[in-house]
């Protein structure tokens, strides 16, 4: 099976995720919340740079059970940021 390549827009919301998961986590080691979710620190680690732009749903369903968010409002926030938004979310 060959990958399609991303588009610059989905390597942008990529990053934007991250940066969602980042704020989220606080305080919160990455080793704790990586732990917490089941997922490798490596993972998170690529996750928050943008480096994994397109995480598997179990991934990221893990991880918003880990940082106590929902996927309603990981994918209001996407949404946000895809239309221009760019609203922060809070945890």
């Amino acid at each position: 099976m060959v990958r399609v390549p991303l588009s610059p827009r989905e390597r942008q919301r990529g990053e934007q995720f991250g940066a969602l998961l980042r704020q989220a986590r606080g305080d919160r080691s990455m080793v704790d919340v990586a732990a917490a979710a089941g997922v490798s620190a490596e993972t998170l680690r690529k996750i928050e740079t943008g480096r994994a732009p397109t995480p598997a749903f179990f991934t990221v369903a893990a991880l918003a059970h880990a940082l106590e968010l929902s996927l309603d409002s990981l994918a209001a926030a996407c949404a946000e940021d895809a239309e221009g938004g760019g609203q922060a979310m809070s945890a």
